[in-house]
């Protein structure tokens, strides 16, 4: 299986990385600050403990130079950049080319099946905290590195089984799902609740739970999106969102929050605004929201003050 990578950053430089480190037909498709530096210094990934692992001259293309389709193609860029990563990757489609992506949120499913086809779209998650040092380095800085992945309809084919014994090759966590939309919802509400409470109060979770009506805030806030889930047919756990959102000292903060401390682009409409258009889209009360609504106007406002720089 011939497998391109958009991007080689904190997601897919370290997924890609430990597909190409088990001997995997790995491309990775990327900018020519990014191609530069790989040349240089190799893919490096750091785990943590700083063990290191380096690959050398990973296999390297520009949208200019793809001459073939690909068989998967992992997608792990941000949101907002979504319409550039499509006109970079298009060229690497073909007839029975199986688009993978691991981005946030719900609203690129529609974006890429209006692209590219919908029998041409996988469902997908990544859990992974993980950063690109100076030095172009990946520092993945805790243990958790996995992907879930399947069929939209919840089938389990010929492709999808491929894939899975694909990942099973590597050192990273994978799950074949016969439900991968529930838990893309699931993904989806811890990570709205924890960006928007984290954003929304510029404090880790345990400074939130130390505050008067933190932990409420955090609960009512989790009901919230739950609501929308429901309406949408789905009925996400909350179990882990209830544990490690309400966790005394940890802490525990989303990327746009660190995004937001560094003044840099956020994905406040695909993550927090979508679900809002969801919710209004199936006749859900906005005064029920009104936490939610707060996170959503908050982040608003911030973009609004880093255009006008």
């Amino acid at each position: 299986m011939r497998i391109l990578i958009v991007g080689a950053g904190a997601v897919g430089g370290y997924f890609g990385g430990k597909l190409l480190e088990s001997g995997q037909d790995v491309t990775f498709l990327v900018r020519p600050a990014r191609a530069q530096k790989l040349k240089q210094n190799g893919l490096v990934i750091k785990n943590p403990g700083n063990q290191l692992i380096s690959l050398p001259s990973p296999p390297l293309v520009t949208t200019e130079e793809i001459d073939h389709p690909y068989d998967l193609i992992l997608l792990s860029c941000k949101a907002y950049d979504l319409e550039n990563a499509i006109d970079s990757f298009s060229p690497a489609v073909g007839p029975n080319t199986a688009i993978l992506p691991l981005l946030n949120g719900m609203r690129h499913i529609q974006v890429l099946e209006q692209a590219f086809g919908s029998q041409k779209v996988l469902g997908g998650l990544c859990n992974i905290v993980s950063t690109v040092e100076a030095d172009g380095t990946i520092y993945r800085m805790t243990p958790t590195h996995n992907i879930i992945f399947g069929e939209l309809n919840g089938a389990k084919s010929d492709r999808t089984n491929h894939i899975a014994d694909i990942f099973k090759q590597t050192d990273f966590q994978s799950e074949h799902s016969d439900n991968i939309l529930l838990a893309m919802w699931e993904k989806w509400l811890f990570l709205a609740s924890l960006a928007s409470s984290t954003c929304l109060m510029r404090a880790p979770i345990g400074d939130i739970i130390a505050s008067p009506d933190g932990k409420t805030f955090i609960l009512m806030l989790i009901e919230e999106i739950r609501s929308i889930a429901l309406k949408a047919g789905y009925a996400p756990g909350v179990e882990r969102a209830h544990q490690m959102l309400t966790e005394p000292g940890s802490k525990l903060t989303a990327s746009m929050y660190r995004d937001l401390q560094n003044g840099s682009r956020i994905e406040a409409d695909h993550i927090v605004g979508d679900l809002l258009f969801r919710a209004e889209q199936s006749g859900i009360d906005p005064d029920s929201l009104i936490r939610l609504r707060a996170a959503y106007t908050h982040l608003k406002s911030y973009e609004l003050q880093r255009s006008a720089v």
